[in-house]
């Protein structure tokens, strides 16, 4: 293998590492905030169970006093109608208590309805509060996590650059230019490629006889015909073994 090559290959490996640090680095606030997110919308959640049942009993309250506004109309009325000189003025004081009491029984109506389901709403507060507390200590166990992940990946960071500062500068500067050039051009970050059963390991492209022998020989640096990215063949056990025999 072509020495810059196999200095290059280092520097590549690297940069590779480098971009997945990047990207966590960048991904796990955003991850964060995405479970905080979910935090806030399990909060207001419980937040409208717990105002519907509070105004579940305000209007019971509410119902409670109609009732006790009636029965108190109800008794003065009894007491008028004791003293009505007329069956119409008896019968109006009558229609008018029947009319109240119609009204208690719709209120008494009401309230049972309110009753039957405040009970599901109550257990159901309860559990959104067991459930947002063991939350949100869930959330803070991997914010926590998060952070310590992030200084991880940054110490790590730090010493990879170092790394590759060190491994750049082994690599002859046309070599690097170029390997500088293919790594920004190709989305996957890949510069040199492995040749693989006569192939380009990246754009799988055939090698034509002559190119592999060239890189399989090592002596000068190979681009791909196709996607001009740099071409190697890995160092394996058979070939050291026979290289010692030579």
């Amino acid at each position: 293998m072509h020495p810059d090559i196999s200095n290059a290959l280092v520097v590549q490996e690297l940069d590779l590492h480098i971009g997945g640090l990047r990207k966590e680095i960048a991904l796990l606030p955003r991850q964060v905030a995405e479970i905080e997110r979910q935090l806030e919308a399990h909060s207001r959640q419980l937040d409208l169970e717990k105002a519907a049942v509070a105004n579940n009993l305000k209007e019971r309250k509410t119902l409670d006093a109609d009732i006790q506004v009636h029965r108190q109309k109800i008794s003065k009325l009894k007491d008028q109608m004791m003293q009505a000189k007329t069956n119409d003025q008896y019968r109006a004081f009558q229609h008018e208590i029947d009319f109240c009491e119609k009204s208690i029984g719709a209120c008494e109506d009401r309230i049972l309805e309110l009753m039957l389901a405040a009970e599901p709403l109550e257990i159901n507060v309860k559990k959104a509060e067991t459930a947002l507390a063991e939350e949100k200590k869930a959330v803070e166990k991997q914010k926590s996590e998060a952070r310590a992940r992030t200084a991880d990946d940054e110490a790590a960071l730090k010493r990879a650059l170092g790394e590759r500062e060190d491994a750049a500068r082994q690599v002859s500067p046309p070599v690097l230019s170029t390997y500088e050039r293919l790594r920004v051009k190709h989305k996957d970050g890949v510069a040199i490629a492995e040749v693989v059963e006569g192939q380009c390991a990246s754009c799988h492209m055939l090698l034509r006889p002559q190119l592999l022998v060239e890189v399989r020989a090592g002596s000068e640096v190979v681009a791909c015909e196709n996607c001009r990215r740099l071409l190697y063949l890995p160092i394996r056990p058979v070939d050291i073994a026979a290289e010692m025999q030579l």
